[in-house]
């Protein structure tokens, strides 16, 4: 018998037939107020679920009493609580590696595009503004040469970091909380503290995981140690930014600009002081976002799910420790 998975997420036709090979599966195309309480029924027999955007609480996870893997076509997991899995045997799979040259790609499009006033000047060429040859009003910073500070040198952030030092000759430092030897010899990146790469940095480029720690880590505070010519970058995790400490910081000249992909609440509010800064380019959270790495993402999403319920938890799990019984 088959085991029931329920995928809340729509995923290409070839690979929703690859997962009801060796799966019952009960699919919805997203979690609403329409469907939410079928979903909830469905987890009663559910022994995986595959899926994103969804948190799963305790409430859902005692829905679930036959549970024994979750696989989020994602690499961050912020929507599940690894303690609580933990403790009920549940296998959490992820989709690292797949994703990190293409959200790199987007990273390094946001620092190009900060200091150079891409979007910006674009839309003022396209509102006619451009009516004579430009003056400094137009102008904007190099990026080539200038100090770059990767905030997490895990695998995205070592991608950045490559493209800053072979691509635009830039100068490298990082935080993290291990040194990154493969960094330091290939880039000659350079660790410094937290307070050293705010203050040295033309470029802050958050790719840190979210957690407790770095809730909130870049405040008022953080922003007021960075240099006044400097650009904040953050293609990791919104809920590391104070938002409201970000936008003062902008409003009154503390950093001069910020490319952002990644928000505290998302999709970004329409009102949302960030919309209506010109020193803000502000993307709707993109970062793997191509028709190649989505399809890669939910491919590995699939064979983890598959992986897990039969016992495999060698690749891609959060949480092999575990060892649930197939």
């Amino acid at each position: 018998m088959k085991p029931h998975v329920v995928l809340y997420r729509s995923i290409p036709d070839d690979l929703l037939e690859l997962l009801k090979a060796s799966c019952d599966v009960t699919f919805f195309d997203g979690i609403n107020d329409d469907n939410r309480a079928a979903f909830k029924a469905a987890l009663a027999t559910a022994e995986g679920v595959i899926g994103t955007s969804v948190q799963f609480t305790d409430e859902l996870m005692n829905l679930a009493p036959k549970l024994r893997a979750a696989s989020t076509i994602t690499v961050g997991y912020d929507n599940f609580n690894v303690d609580a899995l933990n403790e009920r045997k549940i296998a959490l799979m992820h989709t690292p590696g797949v994703l990190t040259e293409t959200t790199a790609d987007t990273i390094f499009t946001l620092v190009l595009c900060s200091a150079r006033r891409i979007i910006e000047l674009a839309e003022r060429v396209k509102n006619g503004e451009w009516q004579a040859s430009i003056d400094s009003d137009w102008y904007g910073s190099n990026v080539h040469g200038k100090t770059i500070a990767i905030m997490g040198m895990g695998r995205i952030g070592y991608a950045v970091a490559k493209r800053a030092h072979f691509g635009f000759n830039m100068n490298v430092i990082y935080y993290n909380r291990s040194p990154k030897p493969e960094a330091e010899n290939t880039i000659n990146a350079k660790r410094v503290s937290f307070e050293e790469a705010l203050s040295q940095a033309d470029f802050v480029c958050n790719v840190l995981p979210y957690t407790n720690e770095t809730h909130h880590i870049f405040n008022a505070e953080a922003f007021s140690k960075m240099k006044p010519s400097a650009f904040f970058v953050n293609g990791g995790r919104g809920a590391s930014v104070d938002e409201s400490a970000l936008i003062a910081a902008l409003e009154n000249g503390v950093i001069q600009g910020a490319g952002l992909d990644v928000f505290e609440k998302e999709p970004l509010s329409i009102d949302s002081p960030l919309l209506k800064l010109r020193n803000v380019t502000a993307l709707p959270h993109i970062g793997s976002a191509t028709h190649e790495t989505r399809y890669e993402m939910a491919k590995m999403a699939v064979n983890n799910i598959i992986a897990a319920l039969n016992g495999d938890l060698s690749k891609n799990c959060v949480n092999p420790q575990i060892q649930p019984t197939a």
